[in-house]
């Protein structure tokens, strides 16, 4: 009798799940409230009803009592849930809108933000420790229904403890970074991926952005030809990235983003700015074309100081093609990426933004690494560290094993517009201690004219002074395992060939220079072997290019085990 009427509170706080998220969303704080009141009392009384001595006695009948045990567990996490996570977040309906993050005269208005920490925060914690408990339930000996009760319950606890984490986060770190608790500085590097890099593209253009108290300025803009090639790095570079990277790494602010961790940029990158300007920033934000091209989705065409109308549609064309054969000089060509870059920036900041679109723009060029973010200071770097946001190496876990593949250019141009990569992930157990032989494959095809030479200009191409003939794309790749795997080396179109092994915090590395006449493809294949038994899916993080690369599937055989 005790579980039917167990069974009959939870299902009646199922639909007040749906219903209440829909409240929460619209922003109807007090109808939310009171169905968070509503909800919780069945919880409260399903978990009262599986939880006293009488229910704990039948707990080890044999065959009952296993079921006994889970629907008790189950009811008490689906209480916990109800107290410590949706009546905190009901509390904040209303009060936390997607308008709150769109500026209103290039402010945004924090005191919400700032006001809604506490509640985010116990949800966060509440959901997260929720997705433990249900993890930790043993289903293995009990009923279907409760079996399937479980899994049901597990998949919408880890979805919802995901999306309040991006929030919490959010309600952290956008206060703080735009000047809450006093005036912030960040140094903004506009990425060109016509001359790739390993986070996107050379720095170009580069610019200084205020913040205080949610106001955000545009504060000043440099290209990179005021910064000097310095004698030695601004700052030590671990020997691993002086290895795979050269000191270069920290010598010039156009190759700080040699490394694909972002990480070992930013701090690069501030000290820069400060020697050249005394300016010792709070932090390195890093954005590309194609992430202004989701963001004009958001503002709409601008007109720029040339006459220009930049759209979503034509920002990539115009900022990596277009500008390259109209403008000469490339002192022009960063003027041109500046005003490209504040125009869209003073878009944003005046509010001539829609909020839903702005922040769906945002998220996007986020999962592809297009925004970078790195704070100097702890608490903030805390909070950006395991997101995409921060770009780091790819971290494996139990969800996924992770590869990850960077492109660097050795053309010395801007041929990148010009270069497709492909990247195909495969994995075969081939031993009988069952670790797995995992293949990265990357395609990469040099698609430009076959008259490239003559076609286009010599600051596109290079023009032949750092030895690579016109038209030519030259790379340099990098291929990351995940830690604890032995590299089993590389081929290219089939056959074995010289590459640069080495190891980044614990990452084994390949590298490779590969050179591509206009036209000319090639198939370069990595092997690695896994520390032990995996079945997890694989994933790859990629240098984001100018097109978003497809990523394909792949099989491998066990014939691929070159040391």
């Amino acid at each position: 009798m005790r579980g039917v009427l167990a069974k009959g509170e939870l299902e009646s706080a199922i639909p007040l799940a749906s219903k209440i998220q829909d409240q929460v969303v619209s922003g109807d704080g007090p109808s939310a409230g009171a169905t968070a009141d509503e909800l919780s009392r069945h919880a409260a009384s399903a978990a009262s009803l599986t939880s006293d001595p009488v229910w704990r006695a039948f707990e080890v009948v044999p065959f009952l009592g296993p079921n006994l045990v889970a629907v008790r567990q189950l009811a008490a996490v689906v209480d916990g849930v109800a107290q410590n996570a949706v009546t905190p977040l009901a509390q904040v309906a209303g009060a936390v809108t997607l308008g709150d993050f769109k500026p209103v005269n290039g402010a945004i208005n924090l005191k919400p933000l700032v006001d809604a920490q506490s509640q985010f925060a116990a949800a966060n914690t509440a959901l997260v420790s929720a997705t433990v408990q249900v993890a930790a339930i043993d289903t293995s000996a009990t009923l279907p229904m409760v079996r399937g009760a479980a899994e049901q319950l597990a998949s919408a606890v880890t979805k919802a403890a995901g999306s309040v984490d991006d929030v919490d986060r959010a309600v952290r770190l956008v206060p703080s970074m735009l000047g809450a608790s006093g005036p912030r500085n960040y140094v903004l590097l506009f990425q060109n991926p016509a001359e790739l890099r390993a986070t996107g593209g050379i720095a170009g253009a580069v610019a200084l952005i205020h913040t205080e108290g949610g106001q955000i300025k545009l504060a000043q803009q440099s290209s990179s030809t005021d910064f000097p090639l310095y004698k030695t790095p601004v700052l030590p570079l671990a020997e691993e990235t002086r290895g795979l990277y050269g000191e270069i790494t920290g010598q010039y602010i156009q190759d700080v983003n040699f490394t694909p961790d972002f990480a070992q940029t930013g701090p690069l990158a501030r000290e820069m700015w400060k020697r050249q300007f005394g300016v010792e920033a709070d932090g390195v934000v890093s954005i590309d074309p194609v992430a202004l091209s989701y963001l004009l989705r958001a503002t709409g065409p601008i007109t720029l100081p040339t006459g220009d109308v930049l759209s979503a549609d034509n920002a990539v064309q115009l900022l990596l093609s277009d500008v390259y054969a109209r403008y000469k000089n490339p002192t022009d060509q960063d003027k041109f990426f500046a005003a490209a870059a504040s125009s869209v920036f003073s878009a944003v900041s005046s509010g001539n933004a829609d909020p839903v679109a702005l922040i769906t723009a945002l998220a996007q060029a986020g999962g592809e690494h297009r925004v970078l973010v790195w704070s100097a200071h702890e608490e903030d770097q805390a909070v950006l560290a395991d997101t995409t946001l921060a770009g780091g190496l790819p971290v494996s876990d139990a969800s996924a094993t992770r590869f990850g593949v960077y492109l660097n250019d050795g053309t010395g141009a801007k041929m990148g517009v010009y270069l497709d990569m492909k990247v195909g992930l495969g994995q075969a157990t081939c031993r009988k201690d069952e670790r797995p032989n995992y293949g990265v494959t990357v395609t990469l095809t040099n698609t430009a004219p076959a008259d490239a030479a003559t076609r286009l200009s010599d600051y596109v191409t290079g023009g032949d002074v750092y030895g690579v003939p016109r038209g030519n794309v030259k790379t340099i790749v990098s291929a990351y395992g995940a830690p604890g795997m032995e590299n089993l080396g590389m081929t290219r179109d089939g056959a074995a060939v010289g590459y640069h092994p080495g190891t980044d915090a614990g990452y084994p590395v390949s590298a490779v220079t590969v050179e591509l006449a206009p036209g000319q493809s090639t198939v370069l294949h990595f092997g690695w072997l896994g520390e032990k038994p995996s079945a997890a899916p694989l994933a790859v993080q990629m240098t984001p290019g100018i097109h978003v690369q497809e990523t394909p599937g792949g099989d491998i055989g066990c014939e691929f085990t070159l040391r």
